[in-house]
Parts: C-alpha cells; sequence; structure tokens
C-alpha cells in the first residue's frame, strides 16, 4: 500500500497560524470527495474548528519541530504501509480505536512482509511485542482478537484510503449448444 501524501504542513489548516517548535500538532489523512487523499494538519488546541474537507481515515498527533531545509522532503512524500506504521504505533502518538485497528492490521501485513517480527507478548498478556527489523525499534500493540467484525471495520477504513476496489467481472455464462 502506497499513497502519495504532503508533507507536514508548516501552519494550522484551521487558524493558518504557524507551527512553532515544541506545539502539539494533530494531523488527520482525509479522503475528499475528489477521492484525493488530502493530509489536514493543526494546532490542537484548534481540534474544535476543525471541519474535515472528507472523510478521515485516521489522526495522530506530534510535537512540531522545524526540519533542516536540507533534508530530503521528498522522501516523506511517500507514505507506505511501513511509514504510517511507524507513525500510528509511535508511543507519543495517542491511541484512537481507529488507530488502534489500523495498527494491527498493518503490523500483520508487515509481519508477513518480515518488516516486523513478532518477539512475544507483554506480562500481561494485552499486548503483542513486535520488533521493526531495520531500525531494532520495539513497538506493543493490542493483542485483541481478528474477529470477522474486526475485519469488516478496517474493510471501511482501508477504503477511505485505498478508495473502493475494483468490481471483478461477473463470468457470463455460455449458450447452450444444441446437438
Amino acid at each position: 500500500m502506497e499513497l502519495n501524501l504532503q508533507p507536514l504542513a508548516r501552519a494550522c489548516f484551521v487558524s493558518g497560524e504557524p507551527f512553532a517548535d515544541g506545539d502539539r500538532v494533530t494531523s488527520h489523512l482525509v479522503r475528499a470527495e475528489t477521492l484525493e487523499i488530502r493530509r489536514c494538519d493543526l494546532l490542537a488546541s484548534r481540534l474544535d474548528g476543525f471541519v474535515p474537507p472528507g472523510v478521515i481515515a485516521c489522526r495522530w498527533s506530534l510535537i512540531f519541530k522545524h526540519r533542516p531545509k536540507e533534508e530530503n522532503s521528498d522522501r516523506a512524500l511517500k507514505l507506505t504501509a511501513e511509514n504510517l506504521f511507524l507513525t500510528l504505533a509511535d508511543p507519543s502518538t495517542e491511541p484512537t480505536p481507529e488507530n488502534s485497528r489500523l495498527v494491527q492490521f498493518l503490523a500483520l501485513m508487515l509481519e508477513r512482509k518480515k518488516v516486523l517480527r513478532l518477539r512475544g507478548r507483554t506480562e500481561d498478556g494485552a499486548k503483542n511485542r513486535l520488533e521493526h527489523m531495520r531500525s531494532k525499534q520495539m513497538f506493543e500493540i493490542p493483542a485483541d482478537d481478528l474477529t470477522p467484525e474486526f475485519f469488516v471495520a478496517i474493510q471501511e477504513q482501508l477504503t477511505v484510503l485505498v478508495g473502493e476496489p475494483k468490481p471483478r467481472p461477473v463470468p457470463v455464462p455460455s449458450a447452450p449448444t444444441s446437438g
């Protein structure tokens, strides 16, 4: 799964106020009516005034820090499943039910691709411990059962991110031959 995405904005989507180092910023991935995925970054203090320009797929919060000008922003434009997992599973990101579900699904997908490796469960058994193979960073994600209801909910969320699946062609029965 790959999406092209704008980098973190330098000003609030709601107020237009420039972000300062240390500001708490909430980012939303929104699917507009044009089916374009758009990133909306806003000051956490402006959440009440936020009207999303479409359906929200997920959101996360972070502390704003100005990037050096020499940093390659093109690298941040590609949002892969791995990058989205690393963003949403980051311990500084406040979990939401939607994000937790998406993190679980991405972890399952990335474990199959050997990007993540299961390293057991926490002592209370409530979370799986996963190691990101490239960075060796450890993540703890909910170890909920993956029920049919889970997959229905995640399918709706993924549809917002990547669009409706293309309809499969319906086979046309061949006309019977007379013999």
